[in-house]
């Protein structure tokens, strides 16, 4: 005899999947405060250790600049996943008001790499950083109430006198 099982749809066992997987990776707070605390700390030190690429500034420490910059920003903006986790994360990041930051922080990140290890063209690449800090600035600011809307007025002002 044929037996049949009742049929449930596919997202129901993958959501399924998914919480499962969740809930057996769900850290404690102190364990995401030191993930948080040990990534941007690594983060911050690659961006400050690419500065002394610019001691002597051949084309090559250039490119190790941009490279160092670029991956101790990545690695800093990856340790706020371990405070919110990562799906939240990435929910906030693409909120509506944060989208157009998100996007050009995540376009300078890959047009600096791009510059630096495949066109390899270092002043391109410095031009990228200081599009990618300019961009992680504003992105920076989206997390605070109505300091996107101040910075604006100030330069406003500024450029009104």
């Amino acid at each position: 005899m044929l037996s049949f099982e009742p049929v449930t749809s596919l997202w129901d066992k993958n959501y399924l999947s998914i919480e499962k997987i969740y809930e057996g990776s769900t850290l404690s707070w102190s364990t995401r405060l030191k993930g948080f605390i040990i990534c941007f700390v690594i983060g911050c030190l690659l961006s400050v250790l690419s500065t002394f690429a610019l001691i002597f500034p051949t084309a090559a420490n250039l490119k190790l600049f941009a490279i160092l910059y670029t991956f101790g920003n990545i690695t800093a903006l990856v340790s706020t996943m371990f405070l919110m986790g990562p799906v939240k994360q990435l929910k906030n990041m693409f909120k509506e008001k944060r989208i157009i930051a998100t996007s050009l922080v995540i376009l300078f990140l890959a047009l600096t790499l791009c510059a630096a290890l495949w066109w390899k063209i270092a002043i391109l690449a410095i031009i990228f950083c200081i599009c990618q800090f300019l961009a992680l600035i504003w992105y920076s600011l989206s997390y605070i109430p109505y300091a996107r809307d101040a910075v604006t007025k100030c330069f406003q002002g500024c450029l009104n006198c």
